[in-house]
């Protein structure tokens, strides 16, 4: 699970927390208010593991390049 840290104590120390993040590999959520507002990750430079996660992710591939109309959105979302 991600470190959560309020904005407030992450403004001070930010340089800090970004030299964690590096070191360390993990996820740092900002909150505001107890509400988590931000997540900083390390970049992390694998374009093929994004593609990997978009795989078999297209349900229906009839024509991309035919326009919607407005009223065609809600059933393209089943």
């Amino acid at each position: 699970m991600p470190e959560t840290v309020s904005k407030s104590r992450f403004k001070p120390q930010a340089l800090k927390y970004f030299r964690e993040i590096q070191e360390k590999g993990q996820e740092l959520i900002i909150t505001d208010h107890g509400k988590p507002v931000l997540k900083i990750s390390p970049f992390q430079n694998k374009p093929q593991t994004v593609l990997a996660e978009l795989r078999n992710s297209v349900l229906r591939y009839d024509d991309p390049l035919e326009p919607v109309a407005l009223d065609d959105w809600d059933v393209l979302k089943k």
